[in-house]
């Protein structure tokens, strides 16, 4: 499939003459220019080590991301494939001695590709449902989120799995929906008629959160967790009731208008805050790459420069400005495994290691490799489901046996590495670190009261 006809009634293409990038916002020349393909990234690239083959390794990708914009390469099927193969990771940056910035090449080249290459038939229809009629509005995620909780709640989902109903699921989808958590009510519902969620004893700062799309949906209780910790370390908290999703995964599909649009009323929402407290690490990284979005506008691009210095992932937050040691023993063994968009996007690795190990009874355990991608990357688990379960299989072979816990900081790990525990046969529960934290707290809260 070749370049599609241009539809006069679509944007115009833009007139920079950039090869075969016929649209605005084409990849940027300068996140090429530095790339030697000496070849450091091969090792760091999870694609690359399953196929082998150069167009799925990090400068096998710069490299026809740069022919396209020479007019050597055509924007098609061929050229679609391995871009969209790409776990954007982003391990290949950290590995590559000059820094150059494949993971924002590969989300401009997707861009391009959608304006050139739109999905269309049943693709189409459940990319459109999802991204634009669904992730944005979050009355419509409640309400889904109503329905999984009456499925879970009713008996249907006992039902379901007693009677096999769930094999006539695509493999991937039965196996997300047998390590589905709990859904209880979104926080920012439960909140949406308080003002300010006020600090447990003497306030030093406020702080505005970000509640996430699915976060809130699928694991509110991390959300209540982040909370408990903020305020329990005298942050006054505030949840904005116009934020909405971070954008991500629309960037990640190439949808980066509807990014763009995202992206402007998530910095209307917080522009009154110092700072805006993340506990996703594919939102945070998003979020302090807004300016990326808007290149082409030099007042957005000032504006969502000065807007991701606000953003800060919980753990970092915590770090820098402190937090009550707790006294309570937790007696575990934990391994932790780095989100790509923690460790690569935002370079947070120490910060979480920091936190649990300052929790009483946490014997930490190494877990070799522990920044090698999951195979989660937003839905790549499930547009990408033999790649993403391939990824994950070498992952698991990374994680100790004895250990009890798996912590980390991103949701969608979370559900990933939960599907490996249970494929695996392994026992190890999968937490957030935010929320080993709370519960430290809340064990510490019961002993002073003389409950436990």
């Amino acid at each position: 499939m070749s370049v599609r006809e241009l539809d006069l009634k679509q944007e115009p293409p833009c007139t920079s003459g950039l090869g075969n990038y016929l649209w605005s916002d084409p990849p940027d020349e300068k996140k090429w220019a530095d790339c030697v393909h000496c070849g450091m990234c091969l090792e760091s690239c999870p694609t690359y080590e399953q196929t082998g083959q150069e167009q799925h390794s990090p400068r096998g990708r710069v490299h026809l991301i740069k022919s396209v914009a020479e007019g050597k390469l055509q924007v098609n099927e061929q050229f679609m494939d391995p871009v969209f193969q790409c776990l954007d990771c982003r391990a290949c940056t950290t590995a590559c001695p000059a820094d150059v910035d494949v993971g924002g090449l590969i989300e401009e080249a997707r861009g391009q590709i959608r304006q050139a290459m739109p999905l269309t038939g049943v693709k189409g229809a459940i990319s459109k449902f999802f991204l634009h009629d669904l992730f944005p509005h979050q009355n419509r995620l409640n309400t889904l989120g109503g329905l999984l909780k009456f499925y879970q709640k009713s008996g249907m989902q006992k039902a379901v799995r007693k009677t096999k109903l769930i094999n006539i699921m695509p493999q991937h989808l039965a196996g997300m929906e047998s390590i589905m958590p709990e859904v209880k009510e979104p926080v920012k519902k439960k909140y949406k008629d308080v003002k300010v969620i006020k600090a447990k004893g003497e306030t030093k700062q406020e702080v505005a959160m970000l509640t996430g799309c699915v976060m809130d949906v699928m694991f509110s209780d991390i959300n209540e967790s982040t909370i408990n910790v903020l305020t329990r370390n005298g942050n006054d908290v505030v949840i904005p009731q116009n934020q909405t999703c971070c954008g991500a995964l629309h960037v990640h599909a190439g949808d980066r208008d509807m990014g763009r649009k995202l992206a402007k009323q998530n910095m209307e929402a917080f522009k009154d805050f110092d700072k805006v407290i993340v506990n996703a690490a594919g939102c945070g990284c998003m979020m302090k790459e807004y300016a990326e979005l808007f290149k082409e506008d030099p007042e957005m691009h000032a504006k969502a420069e000065e807007f991701s210095e606000k953003v800060e992932d919980i753990s970092k937050f915590l770090h820098e400005t402190g937090y009550e040691k707790p006294k309570a023993e937790m007696k575990t063994r934990i391994t932790y495994h780095d989100a790509c968009h923690l460790a690569h996007g935002q370079g947070i690795r120490q910060q979480p290691r920091d936190i649990l190990l300052d929790i009483p009874g946490v014997d930490m355990v190494h877990m070799p490799n522990s920044d090698r991608c999951c195979g989660s990357a937003g839905i790549y688990n499930i547009t990408n489901p033999e790649m993403a379960n391939a990824v994950l299989e070498s992952k698991m072979e990374n994680v100790p046996d004895d250990v009890e816990m798996i912590s980390m900081g991103n949701p969608g790990c979370m559900l990933q590495m939960a599907m490996g525990v249970q494929k695996y046969g392994r026992n190890q529960k999968i937490v957030h670190t935010v929320q080993l934290l709370d519960w430290a707290y809340q064990k510490e809260d019961r002993v002073k009261e003389g409950k436990e």
